[in-house]
């Protein structure tokens, strides 16, 4: 072999093997998740709620009313209501609000339930949580009428749900599932892990994820593990590793880390922690998911904010939609 043709050897592999690592390197970097877009998928079906409300309201229907409850001056709750009301608006739904002072005795509160479960004119009622410590949380959720009950936390709206019958879901739960169903993740026979046993979230999207989809819920039918405060580190660590989907609502910042997850898989993060910005010093807010890194690994990935709270917002308004409708007997 002469020694130009030895050269021109060398240069063509060097240029392969640059070529080669070029697009292993631009491979690597394009593997990134695809962020699923709460807020598009959530003005989806606000859309969907306004078009059917006004078709009803052209066939001579009112429009659906909300009101919400609030106890105390908690800055958080009180976002929380600004967003729900401005759902409201949005879709059709005529909404309001009653606050009333964090003193307030727990009967006085139950009278204001009781009233607006009389009152025909109201068709969802919500008492924001969480409610001062004085209050008994339970009796609060139990004193909403169930086919008025659009949080879904009264015991027979849990009862029903967890017997896979339809009624109202937790807004929550039933906008992550929504979401993975809107976003083509498919839930059948996989792996799914809930870190968080909360029981107006955690349960819920645990029970949505594995119970059998024949039934009225049309839940997941997948193989699901909940993990709380009281799982090891360690043990946290081998259920996640091994999760086709994770769905993340403990208030922990940044709980899941990248070397806990397997390649491609699905991370629903519910979490919405305030923290100090470190270079800012300002406050921000961040899931329970390290997102940049995990997102570099996971197949598809949820932001905070803009992934499940847009969603929670939108499933309401749908919840009060049915409450109309009386779309669930509850005779």
């Amino acid at each position: 072999m002469s020694a130009k043709m030895t050269v021109v050897g060398r240069t063509c592999f060097k240029h392969l093997l640059s070529t080669s690592m070029r697009c292993t390197f631009l491979s690597k970097r394009t593997m990134a998740a695809q962020v699923i877009d709460g807020r598009k998928i959530a003005k989806d079906i606000k859309d969907e709620v306004k078009y059917e409300i006004e078709k009803l309201q052209k066939n001579g229907g009112r429009s659906p009313s909300l009101c919400v409850v609030l106890v105390g001056d908690d800055p958080a709750s009180k976002t929380y209501i600004k967003n729900k009301i401005k759902a409201c608006e949005y879709t059709g739904i005529k909404s309001r609000s009653i606050q009333l002072p964090e003193t307030v005795e727990e009967e006085e509160l139950l009278r204001v339930i009781k009233d607006l479960n009389c009152d025909e004119t109201v068709d969802g009622i919500l008492v924001q949580l969480p409610v001062p410590n004085h209050i008994t949380e339970r009796r609060v959720c139990n004193a909403v009428d169930p086919s008025k009950d659009v949080d879904g936390f009264n015991v027979i709206n849990v009862g029903r749900f967890c017997s896979d019958q339809m009624t109202f879901i937790p807004a929550t739960p039933a906008g992550v599932m929504e979401m993975l169903r809107r976003t083509g993740v498919e839930t059948f026979g996989k792996n799914a892990v809930v870190c968080g046993r909360s029981k107006n979230v955690g349960m819920p999207i645990a029970m949505l994820l594995h119970a059998d989809g024949i039934y009225e819920t049309k839940a997941g039918d997948a193989t699901t593990t909940i993990c709380h405060r009281y799982t090891p580190p360690d043990q946290l660590r081998v259920f996640t590793k091994t999760a086709d989907i994770i769905v993340a609502a403990t208030g922990i910042p940044k709980l899941i880390t990248v070397d806990m997850i397997k390649e491609g898989a699905t991370i629903i993060d519910v979490g919405i922690n305030r923290i100090k910005d470190e270079e800012t010093g300002k406050t921000k807010l961040v899931g329970d998911v390290d997102f940049d890194n995990v997102a570099e690994k996971a197949g598809f990935i949820t932001p905070v904010p803009g992934g499940v709270g847009p969603m929670t917002v939108a499933m309401l308004t749908r919840n009060t939609l049915m409450a109309y409708k009386k779309e669930y007997k509850f005779d």
